[in-house]
């Protein structure tokens, strides 16, 4: 049996945006052909963030013309002062319909990945050049400029994957040198910092920080270089695997390279993610049915578990378009919500709520608790991954204020997909035991009211 201690007079930080996605809903009037939208669903999943990557590819929302810096500003030639120059109108719509779900902006600057034909990944022809149309998408969000709008996006990530397919010299995300990327990054940092100081401007999105540790180092030494500590806010980075003991490592090591060039107090962003039993055939396949099953909930569970206990700033999911084998969050022609779908709504509880309570994990049991002060939220699941694991009995031993409480279970799992309530319980005591039985990829919310 395992234990799980819940103290519910702890007090840790504020509970962090661990519910992103990458990329916003489908319109909610399904778009051209009148498709069923996840619209709606999209907005009472409750995603604090959506990552624009990968956006171009948006299923009946003029995708080609979408977010990229190559996609907005068409010729490079021309004059980037210009506002005719642009073509903003498709990512306009489909920012504001992000917006308009009740979940904010990530804009990533830079190309969607390019297995094939390369143009948008390929260095721009003049990175200072490239750092002013980067400049001029800003002031049209936040500032007005060129019939724009004042939307107060935060984030802005420059460039995605520079590392990937890299050392083998095949890479569909940047075509020049690491070197030629490093000087594009930083120019564009400092460039972006010097007009919008208040922004928070990072990346870039490294595809591995342990397979391309040694370009992770080598960009924090660049930017270090020659006395200078370029201003970065934010180390953006991505994780796909087959195991919650994953997120524990690498977001320790991200987090202690940081601190070793004086970063540590930049955010540590883990802003593209997902179940990856492997990359080809069979595992592949596996990997794709998983992502939108009990496993797959139970790993996004356990993720946010981890990211929140050891202070990961955000966690955004890849992915959210969809009709995409990578989407685990909604399927079929009807794009419904998934089991996998049911963790968000149950995080976005914590959310609101506000203030962690630290909690442990062992064993492959996860947990994540928040409260308002009067009310408490416990997430909790159980990750091996292992498909053959035996149920196990589980025991939480609560710590509770004084006075009555009503204990309620919502049990999300391949039979039950929609989290239904599943057990009440009422305890007095100021210490009491819950026993259950947990499968494995069991994930729960528990909630603990005042009576």
């Amino acid at each position: 049996m395992t234990e799980i201690s819940v103290d519910l007079s702890k007090r840790g930080s504020a509970i962090r945006p661990l519910n992103a996605v990458n990329n916003g809903p489908m319109f909610p009037d399904g778009g051209v052909r009148k498709t069923a939208t996840n619209f709606e669903a999209y907005k009472a999943a409750g995603f604090s963030y959506a990552r624009l990557h990968d956006t171009a590819f948006a299923p009946g929302c003029a995708g080609e013309h979408l977010v990229d810096v190559h996609r907005i500003f068409k010729n490079f030639d021309a004059d980037e002062n210009d506002p005719a120059s642009y073509v903003f109108g498709p990512t306009d719509r489909y920012i504001l319909n992000i917006i308009a779900a009740g979940t904010k902006v990530f804009y990533r600057l830079g190309a969607a990945i390019e297995h094939q034909y390369k143009y948008g990944t390929l260095p721009p022809k003049d990175f200072a050049k490239w750092a002013r149309i980067c400049e001029h998408i800003i002031l049209h969000y936040n500032e007005g400029w060129a019939d724009g709008y004042h939307l107060g996006i935060e984030y802005w990530e420059i460039w995605n994957e520079p590392d990937t397919g890299y050392k083998q010299n095949n890479s569909p995300t940047w075509g020049g040198t690491m070197d030629a990327f490093f000087e594009l990054f930083e120019i564009t940092l400092y460039h972006l910092k010097a007009h919008f100081p208040q922004l928070k401007i990072g990346g870039p999105a490294l595809c591995s920080v342990t397979d391309s540790r040694d370009i992770f180092e080598d960009m924090l030494r660049y930017l270090n270089r020659n006395g200078k500590h370029a201003p970065l806010d934010f180390f953006s980075w991505h994780l796909y695997g087959e195991d919650v003991t994953e997120f524990e490592y690498k977001i320790r090591l991200v987090q202690q390279m940081l601190e070793k060039y004086g970063y540590g107090d930049a955010e540590n962003i883990l802003n593209e993610w997902n179940y990856v039993l492997g990359w080809t055939g069979e595992k592949l396949t596996y990997s794709y049915k998983m992502n939108k099953a009990a496993k797959g909930a139970a790993f996004v569970a356990g993720a946010m578990c981890v990211g929140q206990a050891l202070g990961l700033d955000m966690l955004m999911y890849y992915e959210g378009r969809p009709k995409t084998p990578w989407c685990g969050l909604f399927a079929g022609d009807e794009n419904l919500p998934t089991v996998t779908y049911g963790v968000y709504p149950m995080f976005a509880r914590l959310l609101s709520l506000g203030t962690h309570v630290p909690t442990e994990w062992k064993d492959g049991v996860y947990s994540c608790a928040a409260t308002d002060g009067e009310k408490y939220g416990l997430l909790l699941t159980r990750f091996k991954p292992d498909d053959a694991t035996e149920p196990e009995d589980l025991a939480l031993s609560f710590s509770k204020p004084a006075g009555a409480y009503k204990v309620s279970y919502h049990l999300l799992n391949d039979e039950n997909p929609e989290g239904r309530l599943v057990r009440e319980e009422y305890f007095t005591a100021d210490t009491f035991r819950a026993y259950i039985k947990m499968k494995n990829f069991d994930t729960y919310y528990i909630s603990v009211e005042k009576m």
